[in-house]
């Protein structure tokens, strides 16, 4: 018998709509009356947090991170219900945390519980069951949804409706869900993990557009921020005006790390024109390998609340 822990956080997974079709969050958690129906499996449930997830922030991923810390050696395996909209952060936050070494799997839903065609109810039963299997402590921090296996590092919300919303761009899943068994045909590789007592600084994300020049940065300075990501064009490019911004920030001791706006492929700098990614690699941007601008920000704030510098932070990011 596997014993797995539920930790609930709210999120259209928790909610129902009302008269008018408004999704609203309540005090009434519909996945509490689930009768799981799963043999081997046994859950406690806690109403963690109760909050539509645009309201999730960092402290609230570190919280649950030392939740999960605290019970160890208690629980084969964690599930989270999350709302959708910040879920792969809280994923990719808890993919970089020292857990035990347990499955980890976050779920919600795109529809809420009273809808018609709701998915919550689905997605749960099949985060439960991806939990109580052997092989899914060995692929990190997982999302589950839609009858798909996803890398936290490299899961994004893709849709603002679709029940298939969760993809994973590039990479592809790394596993399925079927009628009796769940499939894994991709494995995730080994990563740096770090234990936090706390998590504090500013990171923003600035994307880049046609014609962007230098006053979006004009205010920031080492008062104002800690470190900033960048969303650069194609493989990492930006306006000349604000390349040298952002020259002139990394002068005065600020990180700055790059991803590409683009939906797939990986930022590299490849072009020595005014402005192309040679020259901002050159100034001293670090370009990130692989994860969206939410996540690249996370990797940052987190690296620089360990502690990294210098070398050791720029081959992190960089990794």
């Amino acid at each position: 018998m596997k014993k797995i822990l539920v930790l609930h956080t709210g999120g259209t997974i928790s909610m129902q709509a009302d008269d008018n079709g408004q999704v609203i969050p309540n005090s009434y958690n519909p996945m509490n009356q689930v009768g799981i129906g799963l043999d081997q499996i046994e859950i406690e449930s806690i109403d963690f947090l109760n909050l539509p997830s645009p309201q999730i922030t960092v402290d609230h991923m570190l919280l649950l991170a030392q939740k999960i810390r605290e019970t160890a050696g208690l629980y084969d395996g964690v599930v989270i219900t999350h709302g959708t909209d910040t879920l792969e952060e809280t994923a990719y936050f808890l993919d970089t945390m020292t857990l035990p070494h347990i499955p980890i799997i976050l779920t919600g839903a795109m529809r809420s519980s009273n809808e018609l065609g709701s998915d919550g109810i689905y997605n749960y039963l099949t985060a439960l069951r991806v939990a109580g299997h052997e092989k899914a402590a060995e692929k990190g921090v997982l999302v589950v949804m839609n009858d798909e296996i996803h890398a936290a590092k490299y899961v994004t919300k893709t849709h603002t409706s679709n029940l298939a919303t969760f993809q994973t761009p590039t990479h592809g899943p790394l596993g399925i869900i079927m009628k009796r068994d769940i499939l894994f045909f991709q494995t995730a590789e080994p990563r740096r993990r770090f234990r936090l007592e706390s998590i504090k600084g500013t990171v923003p994300i600035i994307k880049a557009y046609a014609g962007m020049g230098d006053w979006l940065f004009s205010s920031l300075n080492k008062t104002t921020i800690d470190g900033l990501i960048i969303e650069a064009f194609g493989a990492g490019n930006l306006p000349p005006e604000a390349a040298k911004s952002i020259a002139k920030l990394i002068q005065e001791g600020i990180p700055v790390a790059l991803v590409s706006r683009c939906f797939n492929g990986i930022a590299e700098p490849i072009y020595a024109y005014e402005g192309g990614g040679v020259n901002l690699y050159e100034a001293g941007v670090m370009f990130v390998k692989e994860v969206n601008a939410p996540k690249a920000r996370l990797k940052l704030l987190i690296a620089l609340n360990a502690g990294l510098k210098g070398q050791e932070l720029k081959e992190y990011i960089e990794g």
